[in-house]
């Protein structure tokens, strides 16, 4: 598992081996759904800081993800799949499939019976929750990005890469189509109905629930492709693709502050259910990152050689320390709650892609790698994109011979069954 990091509210989620592409928070607060492009998706307890469940099934990068209840999730992927799962279980209760392109947003009706999908097939889909049936809502000419429920249930705003907003009817499938300037990639709908878009110009405009325009802000002078809106209406958090996260006053029009991340695409963003205060962004780090939306400031920090690190038992180890950056991934126990990748207890003597219960890439179930000290060693020497051709694993290199050698023992050691 995730191991749990410092106290409840000073630690960053860490557990997914790639960019964080969506992120979702429980009604009551307690919990974060978040889909990464390593293709899984995590069930994280806010209270212990760590992953409480992995769930595998796409085949793809996982693109959005929904809470239905207090124990309902949804998943949706560039495969194309959408995955209905109840917390604890394993394998999905049930899967829709239909969509012909990557699905890239989700949204829940208010009554939480119907699911509503958006994908670059240029299509949005309306699943019923209770039986799996499907309607398809057809008209946008480009990529469908983003997708949300009006506040009453009776209607639905989509985006697209065609500059269009469309407000659908639902009980006719009829729908208002608002064209702007820019490409739109993100929307979000206040608790009054204010319909709050995020466009590839940097710009967020809102409109009315007739489709006018009642509004607009420049957030980021790069494309904004990821909104959320605080419970309360009052806050808007505008994630750009450089890295920054823009915090607006809805009502003012106006940028409050700037959250400054690392430089790197900020994919997903979600407001805690605590009056606007604590924003949680997931990124291109692979990390799950909180802030105070209110003051700007970055929420703790990761912190490693506490009794709560994974490795703390292993200290002034060389080759621990060379695993260190594997350990967001992996764990070295078949004890522990799975991560992103597969355990490695019992590494050293199976062959690439045999363990039982992990979703592997295809390509390398055709492989014929039997993992040693040596294999692994030639891995990280020339890296996994050139080693195992469609890997899922992050690009990364060990150039010293004598770092190789350290990480190599170090498994020896702790992975022997």
């Amino acid at each position: 598992m995730a191991a749990p990091l410092a106290g409840p509210v000073h630690a960053q989620l860490i557990g997914h081996g790639g960019p964080v592409r969506a992120v979702a928070v429980s009604v009551d607060g307690k919990t974060v759904l978040s889909g990464s492009f390593d293709t899984a998706a995590i069930r994280w307890s806010l209270a212990t800081e760590s992953a409480e469940q992995v769930l595998r099934l796409h085949a793809d990068a996982v693109n959005a993800v929904v809470f239905l209840g207090e124990t309902r999730m949804a998943t949706a992927g560039a495969d194309g799949r959408i995955a209905i799962w109840t917390a604890g279980r394993q394998q999905p209760d049930r899967v829709f499939e239909g969509h012909t392109g990557p699905i890239v947003a989700l949204a829940v009706s208010p009554d939480a019976s119907t699911l509503a999908s958006a994908s670059w097939d240029r299509t949005v889909r309306l699943w019923s929750l209770s039986d799996g049936t499907s309607r398809v809502l057809e008209g946008h000419s480009q990529n469908v990005n983003g997708v949300a429920f009006m506040p009453d249930g009776q209607s639905l705003v989509s985006v697209g890469y065609d500059l269009t907003a469309r407000i659908w009817r639902l009980a006719d499938g009829t729908s208002e189509i608002a064209t702007f300037p820019a490409p739109l990639n993100a929307v979000a709908i206040a608790p009054d109905g204010e319909i709050v878009t995020g466009a590839a110009d940097g710009k967020l405009r809102m409109m009315a629930a007739d489709g006018k325009e009642s509004g607009n802000v420049v957030a980021d002078a790069t494309p904004i492709v990821a909104l959320a809106i605080s419970h309360d209406g009052a806050l808007i958090a505008a994630a750009g693709i450089g890295g920054n996260v823009a915090i607006i006053d809805r009502k003012a029009r106006s940028v409050l502050r700037t959250l400054v991340g690392p430089g790197r695409p900020v994919w997903s963003v979600a407001f805690l259910p605590d009056g606007g205060a604590t924003l949680l962004t997931g990124g291109a780090d692979g990390k799950i990152s909180r802030w105070n939306a209110l003051t700007g400031d970055a929420v703790g920090s990761k912190l490693s050689g506490t009794p709560a690190d994974p490795l703390a038992a292993y200290a002034g180890d060389h080759g621990a320390e060379i695993f260190r950056a594997c350990v967001a991934c992996h764990t070295l126990s078949d004890k522990e709650t799975q991560r992103a990748g597969p355990t490695l207890a019992g590494l050293y003597g199976r062959k690439i892609a045999s363990l039982p219960g992990y979703r592997f890439s295809d390509a390398l179930k055709t492989m014929d790698i039997v993992w040693t000290p040596e294999t692994v060693a030639r891995l990280f020497e020339i890296g996994p994109t050139a080693y195992t051709p469609g890997t899922k694993m992050p690009e990364q290199r060990i150039g010293s011979p004598e770092d190789r050698h350290a990480l190599t023992a170090f498994l020896a050691r702790v992975t022997a069954k």
